[in-house]
């Protein structure tokens, strides 16, 4: 019997990145914040909703995220790891505050009735993946896990830009970084090697802490103020939105719609709590509350830190809050659920 595993594979995406491009380029022509993300996005939810399933690109997410990630490093310099090291107490509290608001979910899922694990678990901010797997070994149900986080993201995706974007007064923005091909030429593929050695250890987002670690590392202690050129910013948007369209389709809107509203209703209470908690803390400390609301929003690393770095805001202060946030959740999250579960 004939093998056609290639064709078969090659059939399944190659619409996708057209498909993308087109939501891509219309969302830019109305002015749509981060348009080649979300518009790729729409793109490709609406045409799978109709009923023609395209599938991811092979290594497109990954990609997204490496060239994302290593815009994103290089705009650590050594003037703003020393304001991030003169705020880290901030950065801390507001870690640990967004982490509490897991809470609230937690409290919502268990009222309709859903397992421990499964609330507990879905619950988490950010770790999609690493929290399937926690899920799977603490016999929750990981299809409704899955189902939570992926919501949680489309919502953050398509509303944070949005209103950040049309609540603030127009910022001026800055002067483009240089670009140096020599640095880009070694920083690029060290970024991705980086990535792919934390991958094969199984370490979380690989392929966003990896060239981000290598990029910042490099530019501080160097001093680079170096960027990206123009353009490939805007490929890795295109990249990542075409990927997470792929996680929708019909069956996802339909299928518990009970669970869905729930989770619509956790997000929506925990990006207000994070957004009161910020201004709280912002006031205390004398801290940009505005970098910091954007930081304590509930998921979604590359997403909001391309979302700070539209808006000009401080992308250290949201990168470092949303790392940080992502390993108290990794390292936590199953001793602190093993914990609930000895409690009775």
């Amino acid at each position: 019997m004939p093998k056609l595993p290639v064709l078969t594979s090659w059939q399944s995406w190659w619409a996708t990145p057209l498909v993308g491009l087109l939501g891509g380029y219309l969302a830019s022509l109305i002015g749509w914040p981060l348009p080649w993300m979300i518009g790729s996005l729409l793109a490709v939810i609406a045409v799978r909703c109709s009923g023609w399933l395209v599938t991811e690109i092979p290594g497109g997410r990954k990609t997204g995220q490496w060239l994302v990630s290593s815009a994103i490093g290089l705009h650590f310099t050594g003037e703003v790891m020393g304001q991030l090291l003169d705020h880290f107490g901030v950065i801390i509290a507001g870690a640990l505050g967004t982490l509490l608001l897991s809470l609230i979910g937690i409290l919502i899922l268990r009222r309709a009735g859903l397992d421990r694990a499964t609330a507990f678990f879905a619950s988490m901010p950010g770790g999609a993946s690493e929290m399937v797997n926690l899920a799977l070994r603490h016999d929750a149900e990981t299809a409704k896990v899955a189902a939570a986080h992926s919501l949680r993201l489309l919502m953050v995706v398509l509303l944070i830009p949005a209103i950040f974007t049309w609540s603030l007064p127009p910022i001026a923005p800055p002067e483009p970084a240089a670009v140096s091909w020599p640095w880009l030429a070694l920083l690029l593929p060290a970024g991705a090697l980086l990535a792919w050695l934390w991958g094969r250890l199984g370490q979380p987002n690989p392929w966003m802490l990896g060239p981000l670690t290598v990029c910042a590392v490099a530019s501080v202690t160097f001093d680079l103020h170096l960027g990206l050129p123009d353009g490939l910013g805007q490929l890795g948007q295109w990249l990542i939105g075409c990927a997470l369209g792929c996680h929708f389709d019909r069956a996802f809107f339909r299928n518990a719609p009970g669970f869905l509203a729930r989770i619509v209703l956790f997000t929506l209470l925990a990006m207000l709590s994070a957004a009161l908690l910020a201004e709280g803390l912002g006031w205390l400390a004398s801290e940009d509350q505005t970098s910091l609301t954007l930081g304590m929003m509930p998921g979604g690393i590359t997403e909001l830190c391309l979302t700070a770095e539209a808006l000009h805001l401080s992308v250290a202060l949201v990168t470092a809050l949303q790392v940080l946030r992502l390993f108290l959740v990794m390292f936590l999250a199953e001793p602190l659920f093993r914990l609930w579960q000895r409690s009775g």
